[in-house]
């Protein structure tokens, strides 16, 4: 059985940079909890573990896409993906470091909706791999309302 070397490093690269928002911007635990938030609302410890599943997912999809067309060649593609990842990035920068609870609220619409126009171009290129971002869209449908809610409560 031949390992794939260059593979496993182009899969690790890209989950690493999933993870760069979080290790720039840690949660703020004693901001998170002296929101006030709704009742539907995850503990802090599980929307990790959530967040670390979905980039695996992401990731998954990112790879298997990059396999079958160049992303940088597919200005769509990449496009959307570009977006959607700074946006993803932001989030941590926005809400727990700069505390505002409003851009934290915009960041995670612009991660829902271009979560949506990811998978979208990703079907276009790869129906399977684009299967992999059904969680995140579902997910972030969750975190935007999540973050409407604390915007309100807290505003």
């Amino acid at each position: 059985m031949k390992i794939n070397l260059k593979g496993i490093l182009s899969f690790l690269l890209i989950l690493l940079s999933w993870f760069i928002g979080s290790f720039l911007f840690k949660y703020n635990p004693e901001f998170y909890e002296n929101l006030t938030l709704p009742s539907f609302s995850l503990p802090g410890y599980l929307i990790s573990y959530i967040w670390i599943i979905i980039y695996i997912l992401i990731t998954i999809s990112i790879y298997t896409t990059t396999k079958k067309e160049n992303i940088f060649k597919n200005k769509d593609y990449f496009y959307v993906l570009l977006t959607n990842y700074l946006a993803n990035q932001s989030f941590p920068l926005v809400f727990f470091y700069l505390m505002s609870p409003f851009l934290g609220f915009v960041m995670t619409t612009i991660v829902f909706i271009s979560s949506i126009y990811l998978f979208v171009e990703t079907y276009k290129i790869n129906k399977k791999g684009s299967y992999f971002l059904i969680p995140y869209i579902i997910y972030n449908l969750y975190a935007f309302i999540l973050s409407l809610a604390v915007y309100i409560m807290n505003f």
